[in-house]
């Protein structure tokens, strides 16, 4: 992706950073949210974007780390950053926001906190089954708090309860790519 010049944010990652980070004012409520499944709050979701919009190396671990695989129901943004807005350069950078907006909370508070930032360009939707989507968070090995099959239950039903209607909502907007992940990662990617 940094090749294509596009910036990959994962916001998952970031809330993950966020979390360990020593002193965050936001790490406790982190933690809670991801341990039940749930949704942060927007407002700190597109806070840690905004930061990384403005400094997109900024300590945390992001790039070329695109698991298109396991990321099956993200609804992924890709934002044009508007540098004029955010540090006077002429130049535009595109960023793909990986796992973000994934409730009404998330599109009402994107567009309230960052429409005049950044412009959606599109939404890419990465369909898979959800019997396939819990095999391959199990098997990734990462270590990560919320790779439980009951995390992943809950996070599912969120998904559908919550995600499904922002995917229909930028569908009637016309900006939904579609794509099938039930192959292997590198014939998605390819």
């Amino acid at each position: 992706l940094q090749n294509l010049g596009i910036k990959h944010l994962s916001a998952g990652e970031l809330l993950r950073a966020e979390r360990e980070r020593e002193g965050s004012q936001y790490g406790q409520v982190i933690e809670s949210h991801i341990r039940n499944g749930t949704i942060v709050p927007v407002e700190i979701t597109c806070k840690l974007l905004e930061n990384n919009f403005k400094n997109p190396f900024r300590g945390y671990r992001f790039g070329l780390r695109y698991k298109i695989y396991h990321e099956n129901h993200a609804t992924d943004l890709i934002s044009k950053q508007r540098m004029k807005a955010m540090d006077n350069s002429p130049s535009a950078k595109i960023f793909l926001i990986d796992g973000f907006p994934r409730n009404q909370d998330n599109v009402d508070g994107w567009e309230r906190m960052m429409l005049s930032k950044a412009k959606v360009l599109f939404v890419l939707y990465i369909h898979c089954p959800d019997d396939i989507c819990v095999k391959r968070c199990l098997s990734r090995n990462e270590g990560r708090s919320d790779d439980n099959e009951e995390s992943l239950r809950k996070r599912i039903k969120t998904y559908h309860t919550q995600t499904i209607p922002i995917i229909e909502y930028y569908k009637a907007q016309n900006l939904v790519r579609q794509i099938s992940a039930v192959t292997s990662a590198e014939e998605v990617f390819f």
